[in-house]
């Protein structure tokens, strides 16, 4: 291949600046196309790994069997725990019993509840009998008015058991599907739910020869997971999963993360298990390397985030993921708390993000209380991938200095970088990219190019042009940008970021608008709690309150201005911004349940308040330049 397409080069990072974790030699394998693409490769090759991820249960459930898998608090806040021997004795029971019920390919197994003990050990019982399971998303069931989402994903899959750990929470959506022919499993009981049976059903059931038989079909093309996008841009999509995807992303991570395997990781993780970061990464992650997963309940938002500051007193992490609405949700406990500070970073070999660009004042502030910690910098770390590649494509495995580097393409999955509306599309090719999309050959066909590489739409760009090795800056979607009436080229992605870092902590998103307008223009969603701080008000502020705000609104015009003073150029300098008092809503599409916000959808649906953006309209907020 290498000598049919162009030359191939190998280049590799200066060894001057030795991390002080154990990571892969950042190199790579550059292979450059007509027409000004590239190819690029990891020059690791992927080493053996699992036929299946439950073969990783049976492993430490034989090394370690004591202990601790998983463990998630009961409703008096006590932690619950179940080993990894223990684990497996109900996993093989699990399997048993949807066998027992005739579960099968063709009628899967549907997770509408949170992450938990119970979720965790079915969906593990479900691969262990070789059969797919779909999380779908609690928002869907929680969230949502008309359960339009929760119905398309129950439709297309016609799952043969559905799990909702609470019946009486999850009633109302259960009442909105046609569970005819469906068995109905819950953890807690309801009147309105007489047939349901107990998740104890599960676990009580004796495994025979058929469990042992079941799994010994088990093999890398088996379909693991039927995972389902976030819907941003039209109906949510089935991403089949199968059993090597999710094997070779472990291993992948593990080769350029050898450090991971020098002790049992433990983490603490609100991330949904619904989503390829929470369910395949992370999960996966515990279990390929014999690790503990404390299940926070928490999340990042008024209310929730509580809950996740108590687990993080409780127990020092030794990996921490989130995404970045997550950081800036815990900094200020982080910052306020020497002790949460120091006990946070006590045992941390690294911060990770990952879902969306983490804002440079994030990163500076994390790496400013790591030093007050410990007197050293924790690495900070990130990847790139989506629900189509279980998720890993690239990791950061070198030392880097600032957001926004995605890394390098792990091994074995080569990254073909296509020139497109003038930025690099990234398109995938290997064993941790999906096979197509569940009872959708149309979606599936579109999907691939004629190479077979799978077309994502994001683009990124090399964080140093004569420098391979120093890894790619992730350049945001291709479709999200948009020329000014003058012609230039909007980076809605940069523009973004940079606002959110400018003016925070004010702005807990944006929106960039300014299509076939003269100048760029932001939809913002504004962080309430800071903006009361700011405004000298209470927490029971309302919103329209806290938007028209002098002490706000000043704050937002200099911070932007002087971030105008710096950026000039009409595609890059911000002249208007209107503050929103609703919040993303997620039934349309504009935010997803990690807190991702979907640029189109949000323009779409709020078009009157683009159109207000661009009037004389006394709300709209006008931005100079501090040296005017």
């Amino acid at each position: 291949m290498a000598g049919e397409q162009g030359h191939i080069t190998r280049i590799g990072m200066s060894t001057g600046h030795r991390s002080p974790l154990e990571f892969a030699p950042a190199q790579v394998e550059v292979e450059d196309l007509p027409g000004g693409g590239f190819v690029l490769r990891s020059p690791m090759r992927l080493e053996p790994y699992a036929d299946n991820i439950c073969c990783y249960l049976t492993n430490w459930a034989g090394q370690a069997p004591e202990r601790i898998f998983l463990a998630d608090r009961d409703p008096a806040g006590d932690w619950r725990q179940v080993t990894y021997r223990e684990a497996l004795h109900k996993v093989r029971a699990i399997a048993q019993a949807l066998i027992d019920r005739n579960i099968s390919m063709d009628r899967p197994v549907m997770v509408l509840s949170d992450n938990s003990i119970e979720s965790g050990l079915l969906q593990l019982g479900a691969m262990y009998a070789g059969l797919p399971v779909t999380p779908a998303s609690p928002a869907y069931s929680l969230m949502s008015k008309d359960f339009g989402k929760l119905k398309h994903v129950f439709g297309l899959v016609r799952p043969g058991l559905v799990y909702a750990d609470d019946a009486e929470r999850f009633g109302p959506a259960l009442a909105a599907l046609d569970l005819d022919g469906v068995t109905l499993v819950v953890k807690q009981p309801s009147a309105q739910q007489a047939d349901a049976i107990f998740f104890s059903a599960l676990t009580d059931t004796t495994p025979s020869t058929a469990v042992n038989d079941a799994y010994s079909r088990v093999n890398p093309d088996t379909v693991a997971k039927i995972l389902f996008t976030s819907g941003s841009t039209g109906e949510p999509k089935g991403v089949i999963n199968t059993q090597r995807m999710l094997c070779a992303n472990q291993q992948a991570i593990v080769q350029i993360w050898p450090f991971i395997t020098r002790r049992p990781p433990v983490l603490v993780d609100w991330l949904p298990w619904n989503h390829t970061f929470g369910g395949n990464h992370n999960f996966n992650m515990i279990l390929r390397n014999g690790g503990t997963l404390y299940i926070d309940a928490g999340r990042p938002a008024p209310g929730l985030i509580e809950t996740t500051i108590a687990n993080l007193r409780a127990i020092a992490p030794t990996l921490y993921f989130n995404v970045p609405r997550g950081f800036q949700m815990i900094l200020p406990y982080l910052e306020d708390d020497a002790q949460l500070r120091d006990h946070f970073f006590s045992n941390l070999d690294t911060i990770f993000y990952a879902a969306a660009a983490l804002p440079q004042d994030l990163w500076e502030r994390l790496e400013n209380l790591s030093l007050a910690a410990r007197g050293e910098k924790v690495a900070m770390t990130s990847a790139w991938g989506l629900t189509e590649t279980a998720p890993l494509a690239t990791g950061v495995h070198f030392p880097i200095e600032r957001a926004g580097v995605i890394g390098l393409p792990v091994p074995e999955l080569e990254l073909k970088m296509v020139p497109n509306h003038g930025k690099l599309e990234m398109r995938v090719r290997g064993p941790h990219v999906t096979p197509g999309y569940h009872k959708r050959d149309d979606l599936t066909r579109e999907a691939f190019d004629e190479e077979g590489f799978y077309r994502t739409g994001d683009a990124g760009k090399l964080a140093c042009t004569g420098d391979p090795a120093k890894g790619i800056l992730f350049d945001g979607r291709v479709a999200e940008n948009f020329k000014l009436l003058t012609g230039s080229w909007v980076n809605t992605g940069a523009i973004r970021i940079a606002a959110i870092s400018a003016a925070a902590p004010v702005i807990q998103d944006a929106v960039v608008a300014g299509h076939d307008r003269d100048e760029v223009g932001l939809l913002i969603f504004p962080n309430f709690p800071a903006c009361a701080d700011i405004a000298g008000l209470g927490a029971d502020a309302l919103p329209a309150e806290l938007v028209e705000h002098e002490r706000v609104c000043r704050l937002l015009r200099e911070n932007l201005a002087a971030y105008n003073a710096e950026n000039r150029g009409s595609s890059r300098t911000i002249k208007r911004i209107l503050l929103m008092t609703e919040p993303p809503d997620i039934d349309a599409g504009e935010i997803t349940d990690k807190g991702y916000i979907n640029q189109r959808a949000v323009l779409q649906r709020r078009h009157c308040l683009v159109e207000r953006l661009y009037s004389d309209d006394a709300r709209v907020i006008l931005i100079g330049s501090s040296c005017q």
